[in-house]
């Protein structure tokens, strides 16, 4: 093992210097703990280019990106299978490998969006090449950033050797990104409720109280599988239609991973309390954070519906997801999302969330997605004694990126557990804190419950990005909405008129009208006035 290790290491040396002549390999300073990075650098933004068209220079980086990706990948796997024996680190590692994938599909299907592709392009988006060109490069700008922090979480000097790469391709992306043209579609119309991406079919999916399935799975056997690993396995790759798994009532304890190449699945359970999909991994037990989820899903087009997805780790062992999603254009509609610290990993790309239940405790709500949760309870549970519960950490790092939490008509208050300690547990519940330092939430026409401190957010460490942050508030109500307590900083804004409010709808914020699917039910995409 050790010869293997160390030849392995000297490998990754000697690919590391081809690529960075330059590169220090002098340790860190600090051993990081997972999402407490030093505040980054300031990120000097330039105006976009004023053309609508796609410049040469900006094809160039896409393609001298995808080079570096591919680099950094092929030393990366050198190390896969070494470290079988620690398991942080093998997770890192297979962390890693599939975020780099995630990029290189991302940037792919920004060559296919401009009609730079070498193969036949193909529509993976919208339609609007502006708005899916700037969601799938602010997704794989982010990438490479979980790369790092699960590297970082294992004390290996592997952290500090694949530094150098991903930083590589993090500064090219963010010069790409900077180079794309403002606008987008926000102000197209929806067919009936419905984005125009949808098929017809899968609008009568959301509408029906029964859908048409694919395949079963069933506990005692009646069904097609008695896992849902097994109906996820057997779905067809990279589908042009829905494939939908129903999933009868029941308690299924696995971790199920929809890789990228599943699209198109609608996984389907007969209520949020009675199908759950439940797990326990976490950090403590030598997982990373990205890795802990019980629910993974990356392919496109994902939507889940009347289904539980749960992470029983307890607050004691820190980092445990219930789900987190990469899935483009994605919805989760009557499901329950609950853990501890970390339950929903909004990890990238653009999600909907509707008629949910999700509950936690520290940053229960994180990510870097483009995320809106509309008509959700949001619960927050009683934490360890030494503890602050925190509902959202948006991890947005480059203004540039279109990336951020929404959180309108929510309910934002105590689940039981909290509530019936009263006073007497001294837990302190935040709206947030700023995760990365272009940290992006706006909470709009929500209930807000006594258990949110007047000061309504919490900093992460000392005064980092209260200055470049973006929180916002507007016409909120309940016992802890009140606004006259509520923090100085300078991101933090209170909007007090709906043509700012504006900004941070549906239909302006993440241009929902072309991507957010409706559930069957009303949804606005604007205010309610």
């Amino acid at each position: 093992m050790a010869s293997s290790v160390l030849a392995a290491i000297i490998n990754f040396l000697f690919f590391l210097l081809l690529l960075s002549p330059s590169l220090s390999l002098a340790p860190p300073t600090s051993s990081l703990s997972t999402r407490h990075p030093p505040p980054p650098p300031a990120i000097k933004s330039t105006p976009p280019s004023p053309a609508n068209s796609i410049s040469t220079g900006f094809l160039s980086i896409l393609h001298s990106t995808l080079n570096q990706i591919q680099q950094v990948s092929t030393i990366v796997s050198t190390f896969s299978g070494t470290f079988g024996g620690d398991l942080r680190l093998s997770s890192a590692i297979s962390d890693c490998l599939d975020l780099l994938d995630f990029s290189s599909d991302e940037l792919s299907w920004s060559l296919s969006s401009s009609g730079a592709a070498t193969t036949a392009a193909v529509n993976f988006g919208t339609g609007d090449h502006r708005v899916d060109l700037r969601s799938w490069l602010s997704a794989a700008l982010g990438n490479q950033d979980t790369c790092k922090e699960s590297l970082s979480s294992t004390g290996s000097v592997l952290a500090s050797l694949a530094s150098s790469g991903l930083d590589t391709i993090t500064s090219l992306l963010s010069q790409g990104i900077r180079q794309l043209p403002a606008g987008g579609g926000s102000g197209r119309r929806l067919v009936e409720g419905f984005p125009k991406w949808m098929a017809v079919a899968d609008r009568r999916l959301l509408q029906a109280a029964a859908v048409a399935v694919d395949v079963t799975v069933a506990k005692d056997g009646s069904g097609n599988f008695t896992t849902v690993n097994a109906a996820v396995q057997a779905a067809p790759a990279e589908s042009g239609r829905r494939f939908v798994i129903y999933v009868k009532r029941g308690v299924y304890v696995e971790n199920v991973e929809i890789k990228k190449k599943k699209w198109n699945l609608m996984l389907v359970g007969d209520g949020m309390n009675e199908t759950v999909i439940s797990g326990s991994r976490n950090f403590v037990d030598g997982w990373t954070t990205f890795r802990s989820a019980t629910f993974a899903v990356a392919g496109k087009g994902f939507i889940a519906r009347d289904i539980t997805f749960e992470n029983t780790a307890g607050p004691s062992k820190h980092q445990a997801v219930a789900l987190r999603s990469d899935s483009d254009l994605s919805v989760f509609y009557r499901c329950g999302i609950r853990g501890y610290q970390d339950t929903l990993y909004a990890h990238s790309l653009r999600q909907f969330y509707r008629d949910c239940r999700i509950s936690g405790t520290v940053d229960f709500i994180f990510g870097n997605a483009a995320a809106v949760l509309q008509n959700c309870q949001i619960f927050s549970r009683l934490p360890l004694p030494d503890q602050k519960n925190t509902v959202t950490a948006q991890g947005r790092k480059d203004p540039n990126q279109n990336t951020g939490f929404v959180l309108q008509f929510c309910n934002i208050t105590a689940d039981a557990d909290l509530a019936a300690s009263g006073n007497s547990s001294g837990t302190q519940t935040y709206l947030g804190r700023p995760w990365k330092e272009y940290s992006q939430t706006a909470i709009l026409q929500s209930y807000i419950g006594g258990s949110i401190r007047p000061e309504g957010w919490l900093p992460w460490n000392g005064d980092f990005a209260l200055s470049t942050l973006n929180y916002a508030e507007y016409m909120n109500f309940g016992p802890g909405s009140g606004v006259a307590g509520r923090v100085k900083w300078p991101g933090y804004h209170v909007i007090t008129s709906s043509a700012q409010a504006a900004n941070f709808t549906v239909s302006q914020f993440i241009e929902g009208n072309l991507w957010l699917p409706s559930t069957g039910v009303k949804y606005t995409a604007g205010l309610v006035v």
